[in-house]
């Protein structure tokens, strides 16, 4: 191996030291290493050497320093993640209406792949016959594996209606689906009636303007109605918290509806301070797997402040804000800054909410929640 070689290797490897203690000491609510950084230190020139003098071929400089950086950073929890310069132009563009999508909606764990935890309805996925439960093992011939959720879900979004081929694996056999991009939304929800209730109000994104379309499009109609609203959130995973905040703020005025703690117990209070517009309307939410980050802030601040009950699922657990950090070679990093608790102090991060009322994982579809949620008073 070349000096030039070996010391990339090297400062690979002292760049993973470095940014675990920055990590450690600035970023991560209340984790710790156990081992000593002088043990880590060992630890990493043991590999150093052992890829140095034993590993068949000569390491890429280039591709040994970035799996430095996403090893480090993709294995901190399922939310931060190292970005290449691809991703980091699709994260830019995320929240463009007119961004195609197959409809699927996916978790991953560590080091594995991602499952399915929930299909838009009516979707490609849907009609392409994907199925909950199923792994996405390669999107393109491209591996899952040494994804993070997030470059996954930007992959599928395009700009474009091309179709992508993805690899499935469901019990024991494996096979190959060719799925299209379409447009999934015209708007970020939906509102349909329901007999017996005074609607259903399905949130597909919490992103501005959601809430302003419904103060519009919606409130008018259903302000003066006494059956209750059902609130689906069922496959909502993207948005951001404020507007979840103003979603709540819909149904409930309080000075406190719960916090962020970033690392040092510095805690930032939410509010929802304007008049609540649907305060006295019976309220009933519908979660499942695929409830996962603000949506899941909208669900639980009501269930403690009992403005709603909650049917469905236990939901993921990952009410948490990120941050995003631009590296020099145009690649960036997102970071979980702070974690989300209820006003009683309860976290849902790796947590979730648990239902009211549990919905068979089974049967998922629309007409068991519906016949749940009429058979249950609030």
């Amino acid at each position: 191996m070349t000096k030039k070689r070996t010391r990339v290797l090297l400062l690979a490897a002292l760049t993973v030291i470095s940014l675990s203690l920055l990590f450690e000491r600035n970023f991560l609510p209340r984790l710790s290493s156990k081992a000593s950084p002088r043990k880590n230190s060992d630890l990493l020139q043991t590999v150093i050497n052992l890829v140095r003098n034993d590993y068949i071929e000569e390491p890429d400089p280039a591709k040994t320093m970035m799996g430095a950086f996403k090893g480090l950073v993709d294995s901190l929890d399922p939310l931060s993640c190292y970005l290449d310069k691809e991703s980091v132009l699709r994260y830019n563009e995320r929240r463009q209406a007119n961004l195609r999508d197959i409809g699927v909606v996916l978790f991953k764990g560590y080091s594995f792949f991602p499952q399915v935890e929930g299909l838009i309805e009516n979707s490609p996925a849907e009609k392409g016959r994907i199925q909950i439960g199923d792994y996405i093992s390669a999107l393109d011939n491209r591996s899952t594996l040494m994804m993070s959720l997030l470059e996954i879900n930007l992959y599928l979004k395009s700009k474009d209606p091309n179709p992508v081929k993805l690899k499935i694996l469901r019990g024991n056999k494996t096979q190959e689906i060719v799925v299209e991009r379409e447009l999934l939304f015209e708007e970020p929800f939906s509102y349909t009636s329901a007999k017996g209730t005074s609607g259903i109000l399905k949130i597909h994104q919490l992103f501005s303007p959601c809430v302003a379309k419904i103060k519009e499009k919606v409130v008018p109609q259903i302000r003066q109605q006494k059956k209750t609203l059902i609130l689906d959130l069922r496959n909502c995973y993207e948005g951001e918290i404020e507007e979840a905040r103003k979603l709540i703020n819909l149904f409930l005025k309080e000075p406190n509806i719960g916090y962020f703690e970033k690392k040092g117990e510095t805690k930032e209070t939410l509010s929802c301070p304007d008049e609540a517009q649907l305060e006295n309307l019976p309220l009933m939410i519908w979660t499942n797997l695929a409830t996962m980050g603000s949506a899941e802030a909208v669900a639980g601040v009501l269930k403690e402040f009992k403005k709603a009950k909650i049917i469905g699922l236990e939901t993921q657990g990952l009410v948490a804000k990120q941050d995003f950090f631009p590296l020099e070679d145009g690649s960036g990093i997102l970071l979980t800054s702070s974690i989300f608790h209820l006003k009683s102090g309860k976290m849902l991060w790796q947590g979730g909410v648990m239902p009211d009322i549990a919905i068979e994982s089974e049967d998922q579809g629309t007409n068991s929640y519906l016949k749940k949620s009429l058979s249950s008073p609030l």
